[in-house]
């Protein structure tokens, strides 16, 4: 049985949600191309955009202000993902978009029942038909955040090997504790990604090992290098892996799907 084959005969869709309280850390460069390497090793993916800004989306090579349904129309409850997904078949993967109508979705959701519980109970109606489900989120603790953190059985942390993302993965870990306290028993840190990195920096070496020491197999082995050619891809609206499959970014990108496939077959 391929390794594909068996993650998907053995747990069935995977929801992970890509989150990191610092901003401007790659958490949207991170899910977009993972989705797309995830794609390129055989596997049914879905990617949702749980940012307002809709960059995942965009990234996907889905124009989100032509969208007619999106997830704020999910978490509403007026349509089902099936409805309201688009297939990027550029990309390879399926999108459930975002654009700047779900900001508004954060007011709208506080009055409702089952506010952080929307998102779960819509990817559990076609979770059948993927082998995983990424979700983009915010760079704040919100309600969306908190749907996102509700529904994923795990989160990849994307972090720059930088002093101040220290502390900002402090927060983020007493966040993710609290959440699987009261709202998802599942809920559990996959792994840390390191990325944007450079290893001619003392200075992110030596994060790089702080982050090994403390957090041990937790770290993945995978390393995302400060690559131009991801930078470049968003602007044309695809993953660096689908803009320039040959660039040291993109194929890092890859090795990092396989690593997760593999990693999820551990579980």
């Amino acid at each position: 049985m391929s390794a594909a084959a068996a993650v998907s005969a053995t747990t069935g869709a995977k929801v992970f949600c890509v989150a990191n309280q610092k901003g401007g850390v790659g958490k949207t460069t991170t899910t977009v191309n993972l989705a797309a390497g995830l794609a390129k090793v055989g596997q049914r993916v879905l990617m949702i955009d749980l940012d307002p800004q809709g960059n995942a989306t965009m990234g996907s090579g889905v124009d989100k202000r032509k969208l007619k349904l999106t997830v704020y129309d999910v978490l509403l409850e007026s349509a089902s993902i099936a409805e309201a997904k688009i297939r990027s078949e550029k990309c390879g993967y399926d999108v459930l978009g975002a654009n700047r109508e779900l900001a508004g979705a954060e007011v709208e959701l506080v009055e409702l029942e089952h506010r952080d519980q929307r998102l779960k109970q819509a990817i559990a109606a076609v979770a059948a038909g993927y082998d995983f489900v990424l979700i983009d989120c915010p760079p704040s603790l919100s309600m969306l955040t908190l749907n996102g953190l509700c529904s994923a059985h795990g989160v990849i942390v994307p972090m720059q090997c930088e002093y101040f993302a220290l502390e900002g993965l402090t927060d983020l870990v007493n966040t993710i504790k609290q959440v699987h306290a009261n709202l998802n028993k599942d809920l559990q840190i996959i792994g840390l990604l390191r990325v944007m990195f450079d290893p001619r920096i003392t200075l992110q070496q030596q994060v790089s090992d702080q982050l090994k020491a403390h957090f041990a197999d937790k770290v993945f082995n995978t390393v995302i290098p400060r690559n131009v050619r991801l930078a470049e891809a968003p602007s044309y609206g695809l993953p660096g892996v689908v803009f320039d499959p040959a660039a040291r970014g993109s194929q890092a990108y890859v090795e990092f799907a396989q690593e997760m496939v593999e990693r999820i077959r551990k579980m």
